[in-house]
């Protein structure tokens, strides 16, 4: 397979990942990398079952999150929680999906189809239609779920939210929609980050253009976005220009390292992903909708452009997160913490 290395900006627009240096994952069996994340299932307390499921012929990883004395007789409510772009369910959505479980909600994060340990071949496809789908397929599973009350249904995207934001235009079995450091991963591949390549769109499209032909050519697969993590300084990711970008490095490739999470994805993808906008036909989400986005990140413009375009629900808030930037979302605790008490506030009121 054939790689290709972009320019910084857009290599790093996807989030970033690698093969663990201090192998966190390895010392949880559940191989995840956050903070007090779950390493047994204790009775009485939040629980955690690893479950696959199959979505449009592909086979979904995923971890459901229980509550504490959960009993599968009665009813709760849940959230469907997405990963950022890059990542994958051991990071900060299964942090995130822990949190809520510890406030009485049923929850799942899964791998993206085509991503981490979900099947799906070419690996790494980063197209908004499965994108999308990956959270109707969430949506399926844990309306099966037993316990799930399939009329309190909510959903969280974090980074790559606007996939989520996409989902909920036309998924009203979700009645309230959030999202976290919301990233429009269609404007940034078009425009570049921060609106940084205008003036090289149709050229990227013809180059993604050209993968794509080489795919149906000969089966030669082109990939985008590859970062030798171990060959990085920590002298030149200071240097990186943007909090999201030089933070991401830090996050994905040193402190929450995971071998599932790659910077990787198809260059051929680029066809989809450039022509497509997460706040295209915003108006159709008509749930109540709550946009949390750090007061200090360099892609806070993404989450406003989307609340000031999201005019079909009265029931929206812009959330800034005082002093925090995109990354630090994922895991500063006092962040978390913050976002944590307002996810709560928000779902308890729309998820009655």
């Amino acid at each position: 397979m054939k790689k290709i290395y972009l320019a910084a900006l857009l290599t790093l627009a996807l989030g970033v990942a690698g093969t663990a240096g201090a192998d966190p994952y390895q010392s949880n069996p559940y191989s995840l990398v956050y903070d007090h994340a779950i390493t047994q299932n204790v009775k009485n307390e939040v629980n955690i079952h690893p479950v696959n499921y199959m979505l449009h012929g592909v086979k979904i990883a995923a971890n459901v999150y229980t509550p504490a004395n959960y009993n599968p007789a009665k009813k709760y409510p849940a959230i469907v929680v997405a990963h950022p772009n890059g990542g994958v369910k051991e990071q900060v959505a299964g942090l995130y999906a822990q949190r809520l479980a510890e406030l009485g909600y049923i929850t799942i994060a899964a791998d993206a189809a085509y991503q981490g340990a979900s099947g799906g071949n070419p690996r790494h496809l980063d197209v908004p239609y499965y994108r999308t789908e990956d959270i109707h397929g969430m949506v399926d599973y844990i309306s099966q779920y037993a316990g799930v009350d399939t009329d309190r249904i909510g959903a969280l995207g974090i980074c790559g939210g606007g996939y989520t934001l996409n989902a909920a235009k036309s998924e009203k079995r979700v009645k309230a929609v959030a999202t976290i450091s919301m990233f429009n991963s269609g404007r940034v591949r078009r425009n570049g980050y921060m609106d940084s390549q205008l003036n090289s769109i149709n050229e990227r499209m013809a180059q993604a253009a050209a993968a794509r032909a080489a795919e149906i050519k000969d089966g030669t697969v082109s990939y985008s976005g590859n970062v030798d993590f171990d060959a990085l300084s920590d002298e030149s990711i200071a240097k990186i220009g943007t909090d999201l970008y030089r933070e991401g490095m830090l996050y994905y490739g040193r402190t929450h390292r995971h071998p599932n999470s790659t910077f990787s994805y198809t260059t051929s993808s680029l066809m989809e992903l450039m022509a497509w906008d997460a706040t295209d036909n915003i108006e159709l989400i008509d749930q109540p909708l709550l946009l949390i986005a750090g007061e200090k990140a360099d892609s806070l413009y993404m989450s406003e452009e989307a609340f000031a375009k999201a005019t079909g629900t009265q029931d929206k808030e812009l959330f800034k997160v005082p002093g925090a930037t995109h990354i630090k979302t994922y895991y500063v605790p006092e962040y978390v913490d913050q976002i944590v008490n307002k996810l709560q506030g928000f779902y308890g009121r729309t998820l009655k």
